[in-house]
């Protein structure tokens, strides 16, 4: 494992066309775009430009399945910008690059999203090449958005289950970011994954929804709600590390029984642009610390910090700063204390 080097990151290619909006309209009635951008979406675009954006020492790659069009195109243009390998990026012949209109509500910061799935819905396990690759981790998300890859198989459980078991059969350490999708879908998809995944990245939401262990009191995060349900998820299987982000902060399991936590910067309301792609954010910055054997508590840091320069921007990727400046942020800010 010390001889590979770089993340290959596989999943959600999406182009987020980001508009703000002065209200949001009832149906039928109409409302004024102020400014619109274009920018990235999906787990694999989003952690792998945040990686490049954060000054990466290694190698990144992508992997999935993009429409023969401008938003392909485009794609291609900003992995070639930010020095991603995108050789087993394929194209669809038919499907269109998948992509989200964000209608943000200038006044408010509320967002509605409408989602194309376009090309991701055709992403199967044949898409998947591991060879030639040397890369140390391979990251795939988001789960419960990939229609293919959610299906039933007969051995592993679901599709990307048999993904991530071949990736580890090809000598990769795993990882899997799931979507907080408002269903009741989540055992079902996430579970058999997990038996083949060494890092579980989640959120309080999809961490309740996988285990059905409440984490939230009184509308306020519980962290001994979040720390019986890493647990159970660790139970299932998972590899080395259950890591769960949240807005107060972020806590990590490992099978050492250790509970890590760690608190978020202490970000002022008038400093922030945009939330969306925060929680990518958060990943890329843990897994930079992990794929560079830094110590728990480390990767953690980096990924509040790297999760908090993100809400300076109004893209995705936008506000992330190189990984010595959104330290410096947090010595700059300070983070939460939080107590288990």
């Amino acid at each position: 494992m010390s001889a590979r080097k770089g993340i290959l990151a596989g999943g959600n290619w999406i182009v987020d066309k980001l508009k703000f909006i002065d209200t949001y309209p009832q149906q039928d009635a109409l409302a004024n775009m102020l400014t619109e951008t274009t920018g990235n979406g999906g787990s694999p675009f989003n952690v792998l430009l945040d990686l490049a954006r954060l000054g990466a020492p290694f190698p990144l790659a992508g992997i999935g399945l993009i429409g023969a069009d401008a938003y392909g195109d485009w794609i291609h243009e900003q992995c070639d910008a930010h020095g991603v390998d995108r050789t087993r990026i394929l194209r669809h012949a038919t499907a269109p690059t998948s992509y989200t209109d964000v209608m943000t509500v200038q006044s408010t910061g509320r967002r509605t999203f409408f989602h194309q799935r376009g090309a991701n819905a055709f992403l199967a396990p044949e898409h998947f090449s591991f060879a030639g690759s040397d890369a140390k981790i391979f990251h795939l998300g988001y789960l419960l958005l990939l229609d293919l890859l959610d299906q039933p198989d007969a051995e592993f459980g679901t599709a990307a289950a048999r993904v991530l078991h071949e990736a580890r059969e090809a000598g990769f350490k795993t990882s899997i970011d799931v979507v907080s999708e408002d269903s009741q879908r989540f055992a079902d998809i996430v579970l058999p994954a997990l038996r083949h995944t060494d890092y579980c990245i989640m959120n309080e939401f999809e961490i309740e929804r996988t285990t059905g262990i409440p984490t939230k009191l009184g509308g306020l995060v519980s962290l001994s709600a979040i720390e019986s349900a890493s647990r159970q998820l660790l139970a299932s299987g998972i590899g080395e590390w259950v890591i769960v982000h949240f807005p107060e902060g972020a806590c990590a399991l490992g099978h050492d029984g250790i509970f890590h936590i760690q608190g978020s910067l202490h970000v002022p309301q008038e400093r922030i642009i945009g939330t969306v792609g925060a929680g990518d954010a958060f990943a890329a910055g843990v897994l930079f610390g992990l794929h560079e054997d830094l110590p728990i508590d480390t990767a953690l840091r980096y990924g509040v910090a790297t999760a908090a320069s993100c809400l300076f921007g109004p893209g995705t990727s936008d506000g992330i700063l190189p990984i010595k400046d959104c330290l410096a942020l947090a010595d700059e800010l300070g983070t939460r204390d939080l107590q288990a």
